[in-house]
């Protein structure tokens, strides 16, 4: 399950150290721990990261098929932890030691920067293989944080970008080796600790507001 921890004034989420599937238990945890981050006072940022082969797997399709009746509301939740972290009043960092695929690719693309591992590790919005549309507030999540013609590459063709391939097309910031994910990840939010507060929250909410309204439209979720 997600632990959040502090590292001077960088706040470290760590998503656990399996597949980090969008589990209702995992999601309740994750937004408890934006709770703390975004209640604290003073300079601070956040990292979120992960332990072991993936980073996010995404959404929990083993729960969900078991759980059909409560889609709708499961999809408004997992829409609202993307425009949470999109919004969020300090300056976010997602530190791609792993896989990041589908839902959890998104919810990297919901941070203000992306560290990756050049050396291993895929980040894949697999949807057109496996049939399961991107629902609109996906969509405007993706197309608001990607070039055009690499979101159109990564939707239509679910291509899987490897470190460096993922840094070339501005998927990801940098792409570093193994060891220093996480530690270039905490640098770059350690850099940025005195910009936390309403100001930032503000220019976010202003500068992706289509999206977020998009992501908070509870009647029709799914499109």
């Amino acid at each position: 399950m997600p632990s959040l921890d502090r590292q001077d004034n960088v706040f470290v989420l760590d998503l656990g150290d399996g597949e980090n599937r969008f589990h209702p238990d995992w999601l309740t945890a994750v937004s408890a721990a934006l709770d703390e981050v975004e209640k604290a006072d003073g300079p601070r940022a956040l990292v979120t990261a992960a332990t072991g082969k993936f980073y996010s797997n995404g959404l929990d399709l083993d729960w969900l098929s078991a759980h059909a009746d409560q889609y709708h509301d499961y999809v408004v939740t997992v829409h609202e932890l993307f425009a949470r972290m999109l919004s969020l009043p300090v300056i976010t960092v997602a530190a791609l030691q792993g896989h990041a695929f589908a839902a959890g690719a998104m919810f990297s693309l919901a941070h203000d920067f992306r560290v990756m591992r050049a050396d291993r590790g895929y980040w894949c919005l697999p949807e057109a293989d496996i049939n399961i549309p991107f629902t609109p507030g996906m969509a405007a999540l993706i197309l608001s944080r990607l070039a055009p013609q690499t979101a159109h590459e990564a939707m239509l063709t679910a291509r899987r970008y490897g470190g460096a391939d993922a840094a070339a097309t501005g998927i990801v910031d940098h792409a570093v080796t193994e060891e220093a994910v996480r530690s270039t990840a905490i640098e770059i939010a350690q850099a940025q600790v005195n910009k936390a507060g309403d100001t930032l929250g503000t220019i976010k909410a202003r500068m992706y507001a289509p999206t977020l309204a998009t992501l908070r439209d509870t009647t029709n979720p799914l499109g």
